[in-house]
């Protein structure tokens, strides 16, 4: 995990408030709202995690939101990209499980 990606989890988990080049984290009503480039890519709640490509489905997008899952999601839980589609690997009751992405996607 990316330096950047340590600093931006560690502001999702304090609830504050964060900015660094590409990547801010804006707290409020207890949702950590993650932009990248100006572009929202996840929310973060106590117990959900909404997931977003900004419009733009890059190796960095994904990069922040498979740093994001694996500090604050279930074990296992992955954004991967397989033929320039994107999926999303979900740790269920019935054990893993891989779905198509989409834009505003909630996880728990």
């Amino acid at each position: 995990m990316r330096k950047i990606e340590r600093l931006m989890n560690a502001a999702i988990t304090a609830g504050k408030d964060f900015r660094s080049a590409n990547t801010d984290v804006v707290n409020a009503d207890g949702i950590s709202v993650v932009l990248l480039h100006g572009n929202k890519i996840a929310e973060v709640g106590d117990n959900f995690i909404r997931l977003f490509d900004g419009g733009w489905q890059t190796n960095t997008t994904k990069s922040r939101l498979n740093a994001i899952l694996q500090e604050h999601g279930c074990p296992g839980e992955c954004v991967f990209q397989k033929k320039f589609e994107w999926f999303v690997t979900l740790n269920t009751h019935n054990g893993m499980v891989t779905v198509p992405f989409f834009s505003s996607m909630r996880l728990g």
